[in-house]
């Protein structure tokens, strides 16, 4: 969907500048990417601090990644027309914002508003970062900036549970969990003014147009439906929700109706009507839905036990989590040497790695009573983590490699719009399994122990039967041909844990 610069940079005409823009896209894509490890640390302590409902913890995270997912295409497009350089200074510029009205949230209700401004600003400056490095830098050049945004997001996934410990267990002037957005601020306002100076600026295109018609249905239907995933156990699932549900439905049906129409009209979409009438490529995305929905969901659950059922700091229940990070950091090492082969093996390894950690994590969780040994997380977190980053490329090779090169570029951003998608409704789903059963659990009259293990091993099992389902459908993957060269400057996958 997105126009090619006319005169292809090379190593004459490339700008001076270019790495050291890199670094400030770098910084910039960092702050974004550490953001989603590092509040699901800090989700006990807003939970005591702001005297938060159980549905309104999972809007913390559900409204950033949903608010970020619904965005990320019209924002995409919209950097084509106005040129991507300005819209990732304003992104910039409103995540340091959000960031700022998080940590100053004097509610639960203010702190989910400032998330949803923190996921659409993370979804402006998000797909002009490769953008712009892409037409920045030769082909040349191409292959080793990218490696360091892979780079970039491994550390983060890795830093992310543990800077948000230490944030919050310092107590930064007398404060909680405030400063794990707080921090932002500084970051964000030092890459706003480094980013002014030094990216290049890129001319946008005003002929081209947005399809907000196809926004308003696509955006509609998603809310639609996962709200009353949501919120549907605290009003004792009334028939409004699933009245709800069934409109969301049909607002999704409409919306790929009205792309239709725009196609024949020769009219831009968000989603390209070739993509969704490419079976290979629709399967794909909802089996990307389906592996993206368990991870956001499985670390909040983590989280609430460690912390609310065994009084874990922050810091000891980040240092626990970082062994899922190491594993997906060293698997996307590796799985970068492979390239585009074994798609399907890689994938298959994927899942089974995953269902093999998750499940350890499941029966050793279902056997605890008083206490928890942080270690015993170490070998199923470690074993999951290497089974994402081996997954998290192949998938989206894989996908791609049935999508012909002309719409690569738009099916590339549409598979991140429906990994968004599936952690969102990972994060209801999951967390209705958990709430429902850890107050099952107290009804019962369970400890407090045994209330949050039963309900945690229970919400696992979900995201066992996720990465199974994602197994099972390997071999329905049309088997890659040959590497259609799509050129150097195809976009790397950045995993977000």
């Amino acid at each position: 969907m997105s126009p090619q610069p006319t005169a292809p940079v090379t190593l004459e005409t490339a700008d001076p500048r270019r790495w050291l823009a890199l670094f400030v896209l770098l910084i910039a894509n960092f702050m974004n990417l550490i953001d989603v490890t590092i509040v699901n640390v800090a989700l006990p302590s807003m939970r005591d601090g702001l005297g938060a409902t159980d549905s309104q913890i999972e809007w913390v995270i559900a409204a950033y990644i949903m608010a970020f997912a619904l965005a990320l295409l019209p924002f995409g497009r919209l950097g084509d027309i106005l040129g991507r350089t300005k819209l990732f200074l304003w992104g910039v510029g409103a995540f340091t914002l959000a960031s700022g009205l998080c940590g100053l949230a004097p509610n639960i209700e203010f702190l989910i508003g400032a998330r949803v401004i923190q996921g659409l600003a993370g979804a402006m400056m998000t797909p002009q970062v490769l953008a712009i490095a892409t037409v920045t830098f030769p082909p040349q050049e191409r292959g080793q900036a990218f490696s360091l945004f892979g780079l970039s997001a491994g550390l983060a996934s890795v830093c992310g549970p543990i800077l948000g410990g230490v944030l919050i267990s310092g107590h930064l002037f007398g404060l909680d969990w405030q400063p794990i957005f707080l921090v932002n601020i500084p970051i964000g306002i030092a890459a706003v003014i480094a980013g002014w100076f030094l990216i290049p600026r890129l001319p946008g295109h005003s002929a081209l147009r947005n399809d907000y018609v196809g926004i308003a249905l696509f955006g509609l239907g998603i809310v639609a439906i996962v709200f009353p995933i949501v919120e549907g156990r605290a009003y004792g699932w009334a028939p409004w929700t699933f009245a709800m549900m069934a409109a969301g439905l049909v607002l999704l049906v409409l919306f790929v109706f009205w792309t239709r129409a725009r196609a024949a009209r020769d009219q831009s979409q968000l989603l390209n009507f070739d993509l969704i009438t490419n079976r290979q490529f629709m399967f794909g995305a909802f089996v990307m839905t389906v592996f993206a929905s368990g991870i956001p969901g499985m670390f909040m659950v983590i989280s609430l036990l460690l912390q609310g059922g065994f009084a874990f700091s922050p810091l000891q229940s980040g240092l626990t989590n970082t062994p899922f990070s190491v594993g997906v950091l060293i698997a996307s090492l590796i799985a970068g040497r492979f390239g585009s082969s074994f798609l399907r093996s890689r994938l298959a390894a994927s899942g089974a790695l995953l269902v093999i950690g998750i499940g350890w994590l499941h029966f050793y969780i279902d056997g605890v009573t008083d206490s928890i040994d942080h270690w015993a997380f170490l070998p199923p977190l470690l074993i999951a983590g290497v089974g994402l980053g081996l997954g998290f490329s192949a998938l989206f090779q894989l996908v791609l490699a049935n999508v012909p090169p002309r719409d690569a570029g738009a099916g590339s951003g549409a598979l991140q719009a429906f990994q968004q998608v599936g952690g969102a409704l990972g994060v209801a789903l999951i967390g209705q399994i958990f709430f429902t059963n850890l107050g099952n659990g107290f009804a019962a009259g369970g400890t407090q122990h045994t209330a949050f293990s039963d309900a945690s091993s229970l919400a696992l099992l979900y995201v066992v039967c996720s990465f199974g389902l994602v197994l099972l459908l390997v071999p329905l993957f049309r088997r890659p041909g040959p590497p259609q060269g799509q050129g150097a400057g195809a976009a790397p996958v950045l995993v977000e844990a």
